[in-house]
């Protein structure tokens, strides 16, 4: 029988490669709706699904609101946000990056 050393272990049997694959942080990209609170956005989330039952497609938008300790985002912009611990009460997303900024009026 062939015995196994430290050397032959493999990388990927280590609690540390899963633990890195379990913790997928939540991503979601939606647009700016609100920069009046201080180092906070609301950020409206829209998805498109067919529903089950009359297999049409459905449009849902979910409201986010997300730290932006830069107060760099504009009302209008495409953002893409990501889940982390909670902040406050209601926060518990940050921005990752502004994708698209918003026309300047």
């Amino acid at each position: 029988m062939a015995e196994t050393t430290e050397t032959e272990t493999n990388e990927a049997d280590t609690p540390q490669a899963d633990a890195s694959e379990k913790h997928e942080r939540k991503t979601r990209t939606g647009t700016v709706t609100s920069t009046a609170m201080d180092k906070t956005i609301a950020v409206e989330v829209t998805r498109r699904f067919m529903h089950p039952m009359y297999k049409k497609y459905v449009r849902d938008r979910k409201s986010f609101k997300a730290h932006d300790p830069d107060e760099e985002c504009r009302v209008g912009d495409k953002v893409l946000i990501e889940e982390t611990r909670p902040l406050s009460k209601d926060k518990n997303w940050r921005i990752l990056e502004v994708i698209e900024k918003a026309p300047v009026v």
